[in-house]
């Protein structure tokens, strides 16, 4: 009954009729966002050969090291930090595509981090747990297991150790663009911006009134989280008083990831600079 729901749930996002659909999102929660991702990428072989396996990449850095912190449940979380290099109550925290935190996201997360002056401590969180994916298969091994309470708890336990003072923003590709709004929903208060790339949008306008910042969203144009699920989104944020940003790109899913063969490097550079330049704005950092 309950992969019912959750295909039901899908479908309102996709192709069912508005009044279904209505009915279907009622109630919708950050775990029934993350089942809607698992159930897509369970059902839509076409979605997972969109992501191509990535390319081999080693990351070496001088300032990133991996940290562990207490998470909320208890347990022991990971990241990825850059620490800036003068102390610093601002925080970006970046989310992994589904593959996990591999090295492609450590240096996107430097890239942020020196195009932002290095003034911002970057935090990459590790949704995974450690795992991470080198293949389609094993990425979605990982997330179809992934329990969304468990997330949850690791990025309180993030926000726990970037401390009560720490403004917050966020940033994340496919499955991490639809934890990066997840994110800014969680932390609250401290949630002073969010850039999400082709991720799944929240659905539940009462959920987006908790929102403290606005959004900044890149898609592509695909069939999935496609131009209507975009405009839904938008409708919806209108309603919960929530301001978005947004721009459909005419490129296929994940053309940001540079370890995608259909990676557009103009595409890419362009959403790069918007969200450097988004960021600046809401740290109030000098341009």
């Amino acid at each position: 009954m309950k992969k019912l729901f959750t295909l039901l749930f899908f479908l309102s996002a996709t192709t069912i009729p508005a009044a279904l659909a209505q009915h279907a999102s009622c109630c919708t929660k950050p775990s029934e966002v993350s089942q809607t991702f698992a159930m897509l990428v369970s059902t839509d072989k076409k979605f997972v050969m969109d992501h191509a396996n990535p390319l081999p990449y080693t990351h070496q850095s001088e300032v990133g090291k991996m940290i562990t912190f207490t998470t909320a449940d208890g347990q022991t979380g990971k990241g990825y930090e850059l620490k800036a290099s003068k102390k610093s109550n601002n925080y970006l925290f970046v989310y992994q595509e589904w593959w996990g935190l591999n090295d492609h996201i450590k240096k996107e997360a430097e890239s942020y981090y020196n195009d932002l002056k290095q003034e911002v401590n970057v935090i990459a969180v590790d949704l995974y747990d450690g795992k991470v994916a080198a293949s389609r298969e094993d990425a979605m091994k990982y997330v179809q297991g992934v329990k969304p309470a468990r997330l949850e708890n690791i990025i309180k336990g993030a926000q726990s150790y970037a401390g009560p003072q720490a403004k917050i923003a966020s940033i994340g590709w496919c499955f991490g663009g639809m934890w990066s709004l997840q994110s800014a929903i969680i932390t609250g208060k401290q949630n002073v911006g969010c850039v999400m790339f082709y991720g799944m949008p929240e659905k539940e306008v009462a959920r987006l009134k908790t929102l403290n910042s606005d959004v900044l969203g890149f898609f592509a144009t695909e069939k999935m989280i496609s131009q209507e699920v975009v405009q839904q989104f938008d409708a919806n944020m209108k309603q919960a008083g929530k301001k978005l940003t947004y721009k459909i790109y005419d490129a296929p899913h994940a053309f940001a990831n540079p370890s995608n063969p259909d990676y557009n490097k103009q595409f890419a550079t362009e959403t790069h600079q918007q969200a450097v330049k988004y960021f600046t704005g809401k740290f109030k950092l000098k341009a």
